[in-house]
């Protein structure tokens, strides 16, 4: 995208001139993902550090009809934050006051730019904890996470972002400037705007800062490691834990080759030895102390061939390391595609087994690792070893079989421009034309992240 001299002047008004950067080998970190599979170029990054310049930066996008891609720790996996078409990047980075800690209602207001390890630990030293936790929690964003709605690891306790963030400070694509960050737990005045910008993929505006809601912290918490001989065992365990467990708050699934891949690419020995064909990773938090009782529902679960146990941090670190370190353990293997999905319950187990097969028939060359959160229904399937020529196959097997299942072809990825071609298959063609006369309203011109999310016209 060719821009103007007078625009990129703009541009430095509003900012500052050290923070629009167009050297060619400095904007070059801004152009790709963190797969590395999506790859774009920018005539520019403009590094705003409030709202008022973020309300510039729109007005002179707006004037000069430039697009811009809004970018926070680039942790996304589907190219939502990648300048595809040659926008311009808008990056959070400056972004990341953490501000009006509230010790007595747990609340906290946060800048888009953020991560969510700066602000984990604001609500800890405030005696509070924030209900969402990633494996990217170093890198990812406030602002991300708003934009995909992201949900991770302890969505069966607290809930997914959108249920943490009280009210944004954002600038839609027609510029202008929501606000609303008093914290009112009961608010009902009209639409719920942040919640509407939650999920949105930076398409409607821009957020800027958000109130967001704490939980308490726990009181004991104890994590298990569970082995069994298939997926059917491991989903009705799942089910009894759900039911039975008062302060369960993940109930994470392994499988058998990714366990062997993540003890192969980090030297860490595995915790169950022989390693199972399924293992279930469950936490659990008090008051009162839940290890009892977590103890006495393992025991009722049919089918178990292997238990380990921890009730202090580093040992649960341990028992934790082959979840989280699946993702960076696959990356090591190859460029993969990445789909984030959610099956009924009753369908977890086939779909697992079928969509192995879907894409071995598609290329042979190719691994399928599954993964992901066994409580929420949620699989997270990545195939290495893939040409591009095939990339478009496997994404229909994978695909047409979530959708012929009644699963969602993204549970907390988003859509971004992967899976966009998918959109109203999934959803259907009158929630979409809903979505697109929203983004009308909010974006008239069409500048905000117009790759992502919404099928092409």
């Amino acid at each position: 995208m060719d821009v103007s001299v007078r625009f990129l002047d703009d541009l430095r008004d509003a900012v500052g001139p050290q923070h629009v950067l167009t050297d060619a080998d400095v904007v070059a970190g801004y152009t790709s993902d963190w797969t590395g599979r999506f790859v774009g170029s920018t005539p520019g990054v403009v590094r705003p550090s409030n709202v008022v310049e973020v309300a510039a930066i729109i007005e002179a996008c707006r004037r000069a009809d430039v697009a811009l891609v809004p970018q926070g720790g680039n942790t996304g996996l589907v190219g939502g934050s990648v300048p595809l078409a040659g926008e311009l990047v808008l990056s959070t980075e400056r972004m990341t006051a953490i501000t009006d800690v509230d010790a007595d209602s747990g609340q906290l207001t946060a800048g888009a730019g953020a991560t969510l390890a700066a602000v984990q630990t604001a609500a800890t030293e405030a005696g509070w904890r924030y209900g969402v936790d990633l494996a990217a929690r170093d890198s990812a964003t406030v602002g991300g996470m708003i934009a995909t709605n992201a949900g991770g690891l302890r969505v069966i306790r607290h809930g997914s972002t959108r249920r943490q963030v009280l009210g944004v400070e954002a600038v839609t694509g027609s510029g202008r400037v929501i606000r609303r960050l008093d914290g009112l737990v009961k608010d009902n005045t009209g639409y719920d705007l942040a919640g509407l910008l939650c999920g949105s993929e930076g398409t409607l505006g821009i957020v800027c800062r958000a109130r967001l809601a704490l939980v308490a912290p726990p009181i004991g918490v104890v994590t298990a490691l569970l082995g069994f001989a298939d997926i059917e065992s491991a989903v009705r365990a799942g089910g009894l834990l759900r039911r039975s467990v008062a302060g369960l708050e993940a109930v994470e699934m392994v499988l058998a080759p990714g366990a062997f891949l993540v003890s192969e690419v980090t030297g860490s020995s595995p915790v169950l030895d022989p390693i199972p064909p399924v293992q279930l990773l469950v936490e659990a938090v008090g008051p009162p102390d839940p290890t009892d009782s977590l103890s006495a529902v393992i025991d009722e679960v049919d089918g178990v061939l292997a238990v380990a146990v921890a009730t202090d941090a580093r040992r649960s670190q341990a028992l934790w390391h082959v979840r989280d370190a699946h993702t960076e353990a696959i990356a090591r293997v190859g460029i993969p595609l990445k789909f984030d999905v959610t099956l009924p319950s009753r369908r977890l187990a086939g779909f697992c087994r079928e969509v192995v097969d879907a894409v071995a028939e598609v290329t042979s060359r190719s691994q399928t690792w599954l993964f992901g959160h066994l409580a929420d229904g949620n699989v997270h399937v990545n195939v290495t070893g893939w040409t591009t020529a095939e990339a478009e196959r496997i994404e229909r097997a994978v695909l047409a079989r979530v959708a012929e299942a009644g699963g969602s072809i993204s549970a907390e990825h988003g859509i971004g421009t992967a899976k966009r071609a998918w959109l109203t298959t999934n959803r259907g063609t009158p929630d979409v034309e809903v979505m697109a006369a929203i983004k009308r309203a909010l974006d008239p011109d069409g500048i905000c992240n117009p790759g992502v999310l919404l099928p092409l016209d």
